[in-house]
């Protein structure tokens, strides 16, 4: 299988928008993902919704409960990740949901579909890397995405960072997802600390919510992860796709004149 996680990763910083699925239905949720990913995203989290999303912050918990309510499932949700790849989506696409409602598909059900489907790795919030064994040895190949937070303790980076697969999550501040007013003057103290110990690039989220804050962070990381402004601009808009195609232009944009460090 050709990694298209190595791949996107060739020409840094990478932009990763976060969407999910069936918001604000599923037909809309599968157009926008698409003009994401033909307008300037190099790999994509796509949103799988849960009814306790214990990491999300207010924007992302009320597209995921109205997903929910207008009938979204783990099965729509990969036919609709077939149905990206079958529109000629070639980026990589990076599941993202909670770990609940994959216990209650069939974890190897779940991880043959989701290959079958034409994802590329998995981001289980809630899924710590000292309970991921059961999931790690049925996904095999499909890397699933550690997560690091300024709070997490040395030995425990080192830990996570060591063993990486695809990328590092690194979550630029504490608490929930959702958009800051500014960046952290840690932040590039935090990703030295995290490269001391892997080869594996650094994607910094949580909190950036404009093409300028990208830039910022991109001058430190190696990819920029954009939730909640993402969806909250697409998902409050009247023409979400055409708002999706500018959305992925101008942060494109950004972090392509992105001054080098």
């Amino acid at each position: 299988m050709t990694n298209r996680i190595d791949e996107a990763f060739k020409t840094k910083p990478i932009f990763m928008p976060y969407f999910p699925l069936g918001y604000p239905d599923l037909e809309t949720s599968i157009d926008v993902i698409e003009a994401l990913a033909k307008n300037g995203a190099d790999l994509i989290e796509v949103g799988l919704s849960f009814s306790d999303p214990l990491a999300d912050g207010p924007v992302i918990q009320q597209a995921t409960q109205i997903a929910l309510e207008k009938g979204i499932t783990i099965k729509k949700s990969l036919a609709a990740v077939k149905e990206l790849r079958g529109r000629g989506v070639t980026i990589p696409l990076i599941l993202m949901g909670y770990y609940n409602p994959m216990l209650a598909y069939g974890l190897e059900k779940f991880i043959r579909d989701a290959k079958e489907a034409g994802a590329d790795g998995f981001i289980i919030p809630d899924l710590p890397m000292e309970e991921a064994e059961e999931f790690t040895s049925v996904a095999g190949e499909l890397p699933l995405i550690q997560m690091l937070a300024p709070t997490s303790p040395d030995e425990r980076m080192e830990a996570i960072a060591r063993n990486a697969k695809g990328f590092i999550y690194l979550v630029s501040v504490t608490g929930v997802t959702g958009e800051r007013r500014e960046i952290s003057n840690d932040l590039g103290d935090l990703i030295q600390r995290v490269r001391e110990h892997t080869s594996a690039p650094v994607c910094v989220g949580f909190g950036i919510g404009t093409p300028e804050q990208a830039q910022q962070v991109g001058q430190l990381a190696d990819g920029v992860i954009v939730g909640s402004a993402c969806v909250k601009t697409i998902g409050g808009s009247e023409q979400p796709v055409e708002t999706a195609r500018l959305f992925a232009k101008n942060f494109r944009s950004a972090l392509s004149n992105t001054p080098k460090t």
